[in-house]
């Protein structure tokens, strides 16, 4: 691995920083650092982690300390809230409005592509030892730390929800609120006046993710600034972090956030400008660079993701997909295109001959390419994947962005088959998470796991009257599943929640599953197992 990355895994070590006197910070603990704040009537608890087992852990650590009581819970945004069943019940819990809402929304539609992109960025699926093994995440050591495992998950929702601008009185300190969208719409950054500290989740320690690899909704830098010249306008003599270590001193922490914020504001001027002079997105990503001199700080320094992704997601955020580019208005199917170009460049041997001297030079992008084309030809051998793996461990070898290292090795692992990734192409849903989402949320669900082809023709609007619940209604119709109220359809099904459940996954029962499962049935049975049978599996009652 490059070893310029192993200098900035350094950094985010274990340690409980004494921040001033009252305030300390964890980092090193897990993900994101876990921050106490002590006021006169108690503790308050900043983020609570990835599980209680990691919120207990931080406990610990605050107990070297002092044994004073955690009197309240502030969230940062809904990424690390989920250690909070560590800590007294019927505290107060503060926090932006929209955490309960993002956490269902990566939970629920969204939930295998979500965590799919999870498992690539953070490296969760790598080993701990040897020349793929997991180094650190870029903010954090790791996404969870090993030492925690089973990983509970102990969530609280808000008792207190926030939208910015609120003077409070939390544990017996005056708080200011300002809503501060980052990687998260409900990012809140927290101004503590009468201690001269800042907590946030605004300033990384790495030059800020405007696209996240893993796969996320747009960034918009313009709206970063704001929340970054607000922390700049509070003038703080400490500057505590979601992420990696506090930063004290008001000169310092105001120059090194002028910076910080000035990089990307420095990426969007740029890539509009070459936007305006009509380049495409990838003579875009070839020309618009940072300085050299924003790698003086590791505030603005490629440790997480790279400008140049970046760049492409600022352009993309601004126009869309398509770049004028006319090669890409109307492109060949994958495999098309590919068995296309290696014909033209004189079959799978040479292009295959031309990677692997790509590969021996160094000269990784078109390694890449070349092997890309193999993978994707139909019916290819299965050794052709083993080059791209080979040009993807390069890649990941010689980076110093850890989101970048972490998705090539995974993605290598999965080409060569050393790690098996295909449980994260499919929704894998148990039981349990249906149960937690609700009676709605479980029937919502359904919209995006109909399989088109299998709905063709098919026009059944059956009505779910919950026994213990609301009357809901699913109608398969025109090739989608559409949530309704249930009135005026011609089938009815009653029954209650764990009985529905039971229908989702158990539905290969064969004829009259539905009548079995069901405590009442009115209309036709084999309409309503016909509309039922045009959805994905969802998951096994083992998992």
């Amino acid at each position: 691995m490059h070893a310029a990355a192993l200098e900035h895994r350094d950094r985010l070590c274990r340690e409980m920083y004494t921040v001033r006197p009252g305030v300390w910070c964890l980092v090193g603990n897990g993900l994101s650092n876990q921050t106490f704040v002590e006021g006169p009537e108690g503790i308050v608890a900043i983020d609570t982690g990835e599980s209680v087992e990691e919120m207990t852990s931080a406990l610990g650590e605050l107990r070297r300390f002092t044994d004073r009581p955690v009197v309240a819970v502030m969230y940062t945004h809904f990424h690390y809230v989920s250690g909070t069943t560590a800590l007294p019940e019927g505290i107060p819990i503060w926090g932006h409005h929209r955490i309960d809402d993002n956490r269902r929304r990566v939970g629920g539609e969204i939930a295998p592509m979500y965590g799919r992109g999870l498992v690539h960025q953070f490296g969760t699926a790598l080993p701990t030892s040897g020349p793929d093994g997991l180094v650190s995440v870029g903010l954090g050591l790791f996404y969870r730390n090993p030492d925690h495992a089973p990983f509970t998950n102990g969530y609280r929702p808000v008792t207190e929800p926030l939208t910015g601008g609120e003077q409070l009185s939390i544990a017996g300190l005056r708080v200011e609120t300002a809503w501060a969208p980052s990687d998260a719409d409900d990012s809140m950054t927290f101004w503590f006046p009468d201690l001269g500290v800042c907590v946030h989740n605004i300033v990384w320690p790495a030059l800020f993710n405007v696209f996240a690899i893993r796969g996320e909704e747009y960034r918009d830098p313009r709206v970063l600034l704001n929340g970054l010249d607000h922390v700049r306008s509070l003038n703080p003599e400490h500057l505590v972090g979601a992420h990696g270590p506090p930063i004290s001193g008001a000169d310092d922490i105001g120059r090194r956030v002028m910076r910080y914020r000035d990089s990307l504001q420095f990426l969007w001027d740029q890539t509009v400008r070459a936007m305006n002079r009509g380049l495409d997105d990838d003579e875009i990503a070839a020309t618009v660079r940072l300085p050299d001199s924003y790698d003086d700080d590791y505030l603005t320094s490629e440790w997480y993701g790279v400008a140049e992704h970046h760049v492409r997601q600022i352009a993309a955020g601004l126009r869309g997909w398509f770049d004028g580019n006319p090669a890409r208005l109307f492109p060949l199917p994958p495999a098309e295109r590919a068995t296309r170009l290696v014909a033209g460049f004189g079959g799978a041997d040479e292009v295959r001959r031309q990677a692997l001297d790509a590969l021996d030079a160094d000269d990784l992008r078109w390694a890449v390419e070349l092997a890309s084309w193999l993978v994707a030809l139909p019916d290819r051998p299965v050794d052709e994947a083993l080059l791209l793996a080979d040009a993807l461990r390069a890649i990941g070898q010689r980076t110093t962005a850890a989101n970048i290292r972490n998705w090539c090795l995974t993605t290598a692992g999965h080409l060569d088959r050393t790690r098996d990734l295909a449980r994260l192409r499919r929704h894998r849903l148990r039981p349990d998470q249906l149960r937690a989402g609700g009676h709605q949320a479980s029937v919502n669900i359904l919209r995006v796991l109909l399989d088109a082809e299998r709905a063709d023709g098919v026009d059944v609007h059956v009505a779910l009257r919950f026994t213990d619940g609301p009357t809901l209604g699913l109608h398969v119709r025109n090739g989608i599943a559409a949530c309704t109220d249930g009135s005026s359809a011609p089938h009815a099904i009653t029954l209650s929640f764990d009985e529905w459940i039971g229908l989702l996954f158990d539905r290969d029962r064969g004829e009259g599953y539905v009548e079995a499962g069901c405590t009442q049935l009115d209309g036709d049975a084999a309409a309503v197992e016909r509309a039922l049978s045009c959805f994905d599996r969802i998951g096994d009652r083992s998992l």
